[in-house]
């Protein structure tokens, strides 16, 4: 199971100013707690809240559809292009990094034992998707397009492009080459794919994009890289069932949603930064970075009240971002917390050979990188403390199929409970869709005519 220690937010730690007496916390908050975490366990079955997620990980048909289908295209695609953006992209491309082999797309075939090469195609930059489309043999490569609505500009606009060349280049063949990830009965994407006749998998009803990676929008870029998607599924069911325990001692979802949420309203501490020690990892952080700053970044409270309120996720990688942000951590503005993710046992291991012994690097020499990047973890926390800076820990046994299902989920379920003790609609995101809006007016969409005209005399203005 995951370990989480929460000892460097205490006043014990990091003294009064900046610490919590947090055991009087956990006390005090226990029964708002156990309300929440029952209270969500409870609306989850139940249309319209938005909590479908939770269920992802008991999913077993989705787990046996998308194996069946990445069984049968086993062996005919050299690469996986997938179509993308924020929760369509972000948990997929955590995972990817995470489980399969460093430098997967530079590596042989045979030492990827035969499956195909992942590309992510999560932005919209002219020059990026030029430059992929330069170097991949769409013949050769099947294209997973994600989107539930089916109207997201971005990832449609790349699969119009995309589809239009695979028809160009495999005539009516070219169907077998798409599977689209989308709503069930509803949307554009659902609408041209019944039409066009493309294999496709569904995005459940209730679950929001940045809440997706354990149904088929993660779980099918998976299986067709070989990724050992039950593991996942073991992972999140065994931590479901520590993370539905009401007692906030022994539920670190809700420890670690308690304490963000006072060290922001008590401490005025409301960036948190995600800093996993680990480069396979570093995807962790953008995908937390999404999850935090959409569920909780509201302007109004539950109550219709005006709020503007939600802590700031930033992202770190140890131990590069010692070398660029941690002085800022330590001397500047006291208002982080920092999350570290460690890793006990790394995949492989890594000697330091005995040489230069009589100059000053010499003590290196004998000792393993794995140490030395568990070392730099650990002087960081020191410092930070040193600093009385507040941060926890979350450390992984091993980065496998299991643990980061662990992680993700637990997350997850600290985000939500946040949400609760910030008294907000987690699951909204007003605040994307107005600029979505405005981006469909700029651009033509057919019933925004009159908003095109009013941004268009404001873009004018000065």
């Amino acid at each position: 199971m995951l370990e989480f220690d929460c000892r460097n937010v205490t006043t014990e730690v990091i003294g009064e100013e900046n610490g919590l007496h947090l055991e009087e916390e956990f006390q005090k908050y226990n029964d708002t707690v156990a309300k929440i975490i029952a209270d969500l366990n409870s609306r989850k079955d139940k249309p319209g809240q938005w909590l479908q997620w939770m269920n992802l990980g008991y999913n077993e048909e989705t787990v046996w559809l998308v194996k069946e289908y990445a069984a049968m295209v086993q062996g005919r695609f050299d690469n996986v292009l997938v179509l993308g953006i924020g929760g369509s992209a972000l948990g997929a491309m955590a995972v990817c990094e995470a489980l399969l082999k460093p430098y997967w797309n530079i590596l042989p075939p045979e030492q990827r034992n035969n499956f195909p090469r992942i590309f992510f195609m999560d932005n919209i930059d002219p020059d990026q998707i030029n430059a992929l489309l330069d170097i991949l043999d769409l013949k050769k490569t099947l294209v997973n397009v994600i989107t539930k609505s089916g109207s997201t500009a971005e990832t449609m606009s790349q699969f119009m492009i995309i589809q239009n060349r695979l028809q160009s280049e495999l005539g009516e063949e070219y169907r077998k080459n798409i599977v689209a990830t989308t709503d069930k009965n509803t949307g554009i994407l659902r609408q041209i794919s019944n039409e066009e006749g493309y294999k496709t998998f569904v995005i459940p009803d209730d679950v929001g994009g940045r809440f997706s990676v354990f149904s088929a929008v993660g779980l099918l870029p998976f299986a067709l890289v070989g990724i050992e998607i039950e593991d996942i599924m073991q992972g999140i069911k065994d931590i479901d069932l520590a993370l539905k325990n009401t007692d906030i001692h022994h539920n670190i979802a809700a420890q670690n949603a308690l304490i963000h949420y006072l060290l922001d309203t008590r401490k005025h501490k409301n960036l948190s930064v995600m800093m996993p020690y680990s480069g396979r990892l570093k995807y962790v952080s953008d995908w937390y970075v999404q999850l935090w700053a959409e569920s909780l970044g509201k302007n109004k409270d539950n109550d219709g009240n005006p709020v503007n309120i939600g802590p700031t996720p930033l992202k770190a990688l140890g131990a590069t971002d010692q070398h660029s942000q941690i002085q800022l951590y330590n001397e500047g503005p006291n208002d982080k917390i920092i999350n570290f993710i460690r890793v006990k046992e790394f995949e492989t291991k890594l000697e330091i050979p005995k040489i230069f012994e009589f100059t000053g690097i010499g003590y290196l020499g004998g000792k393993t990188i794995n140490e030395l990047i568990n070392a730099e973890a650990d002087a960081t926390k020191v410092a930070l403390i040193d600093y009385q800076r507040p941060n926890v820990t979350i450390t992984l046994p091993e980065i496998n199929g299991y643990y980061m299902g662990q992680l993700l989920y637990m997350l997850e379920v600290q985000t939500a409970i946040a949400g609760e003790l910030y008294n907000i609609n987690t699951f909204n995101q007003p605040g994307v869709e107005q600029a979505k809006n405005y981006t469909y007016a700029l651009m033509g969409r057919a019933g925004y005519e009159e908003s095109a005209a009013v941004l268009k005399e404001k873009m004018t203005v000065g």
